[in-house]
């Protein structure tokens, strides 16, 4: 670390918390072992808070869809578990769609998403979204540019009626850089309890990196409005991601802060 260490972060590290932040890596890195004990305080503090705006959306029937697009390995998923691992499971839902079937082909592009939208007093949130349309199908050739083109002229209104009806509609992007992503992606195939992760898509993410950027920003320039707004996470530090991700959302979200729970 190069200084002595205070005696504050001395008795940081001397915890349960801090000795397994200190010794789950090697390397032996003790800045790492005590940014991981801050974040976990402060993790702690933002779910009470989460807590809370679950218990407001319970009490006044509130509807809450949270959106995640992002980069593959970007951390989506660390991040929806971030938030919702202390919440009420029954007041909310994770969804994660899969490809289309061929009915839903058949069916207005948005008709699959409207189905999982949240009924009263429940947040949903959706790993990757209706937004697929505007980056991951292009790119791969999942669309035709009619589609494209058809979803790029939709989506604003669709989201005004979204938020018209009442419901909250929070949107969030988590950028890594290209170098993260390799890195992030070299971890997972070396891991067998993450390798299920690897998807033919992730495989050719590097290769088709331009053009997943090319499409992101006219995404960002043509959705990006007053009223449904992105936010972008920059998630090449996944701690400071997920804090960052959760105070965001508590932000854009109208709760009771002093309500009892």
């Amino acid at each position: 670390m190069g200084k002595k260490l205070t005696t504050k972060q001395v008795n940081k590290l001397n915890t349960k918390k801090g000795l397994l932040a200190l010794l789950s890596k090697e390397p032996l890195n003790i800045e790492r072992g005590l940014r991981y004990v801050d974040y976990q305080k402060k993790l702690k503090k933002l779910q009470v808070e989460l807590i809370r705006l679950q218990t407001w959306a319970i009490n006044n029937n509130e509807r809450i869809i949270i959106v995640f697009q992002g980069r593959d390995a970007a951390g989506k998923g660390g991040a929806i578990r971030r938030l919702t691992e202390r919440i009420n499971p029954r007041h909310m839902r994770i969804v994660a769609l899969s490809k289309p079937t061929e009915d839903e082909k058949t069916q207005w592009y948005f008709q699959r998403y409207v189905e999982q939208f949240p009924k009263a007093g429940e947040i949903v949130f959706f790993d990757r979204s209706w937004y697929n349309r505007a980056i991951l199908e292009p790119v791969n050739g999942f669309c035709t540019q009619e589609e494209y083109e058809i979803f790029m002229n939709q989506v604003n209104e669709f989201e005004k009626m979204i938020l018209e009806s009442g419901i909250h509609l929070v949107k969030i992007y988590m950028s890594i850089s290209k170098k993260e992503q390799a890195k992030r992606f070299a971890d997972i195939k070396s891991n067998p309890l993450k390798q299920w992760k690897m998807t033919k898509l992730d495989e050719r993410a590097q290769v088709l990196w331009d053009q997943y950027t090319e499409y992101k920003n006219v995404m960002f320039q043509r959705t990006n409005t007053e009223k449904s707004p992105w936010k972008i996470i920059r998630a090449n530090r996944k701690t400071e991601a997920r804090v960052n991700v959760i105070n965001y959302v508590l932000n854009r979200i109208p709760y009771d802060k002093n309500l009892e729970i």
